[in-house]
């Protein structure tokens, strides 16, 4: 089983994540997106234009999955997590994750009405490498007391 910080080693190193959300008709969505801004035990915080289509589908729908990968010249690595996405509009947390270039998407600022925060809390897991596949213990994702 793959510890705690192998698992996060591993996510924080890729420059992609996979995002998934079900749509009206029960279909999984898949997307790519840049990696989360923030990681902290089985929290994880993307950015993102409130008037996206993911956002209405994470609304109407709070079951998600996101995925990470690195396809090395030997060998293939994936980490996928299932759990729940919050959208999230507090301004502190906006705040925290806003990068100086955001203005690009967000003209207006942190306080842009179409900048919103993705928030998905990891219920369960599963790891990939060396053609072994192996559930990941999302509770070991926390120190000991309860945080990142």
């Amino acid at each position: 089983m793959k510890t705690k910080e192998q698992i996060l080693e591993f996510i924080h190193k890729q420059k992609v994540a996979f995002i998934a959300s079900v749509d009206d008709e029960g279909f999984p969505n898949m997307k790519a997106m840049l990696m989360p801004r923030k990681i902290e035990g089985n929290f994880f915080y993307f950015t993102t234009n409130t008037s996206s289509l993911r956002v209405k589908q994470y609304q109407d729908n709070e079951k998600a999955s996101i995925y990470f990968f690195n396809k090395g010249r030997f060998r293939y690595k994936g980490v996928m997590l299932i759990g729940t996405m919050e959208i999230l509009q507090d301004t502190d947390i906006k705040q925290e994750i806003w990068r100086t270039g955001d203005t690009m998407f967000y003209k207006k600022g942190i306080t842009d009405p179409d900048y919103c925060v993705l928030k998905f809390t990891a219920i369960k897991g599963r790891h990939y490498c060396d053609l072994k596949t192996e559930n990941i213990d999302i509770l070991s994702l926390h120190n000991e007391d309860g945080s990142g």
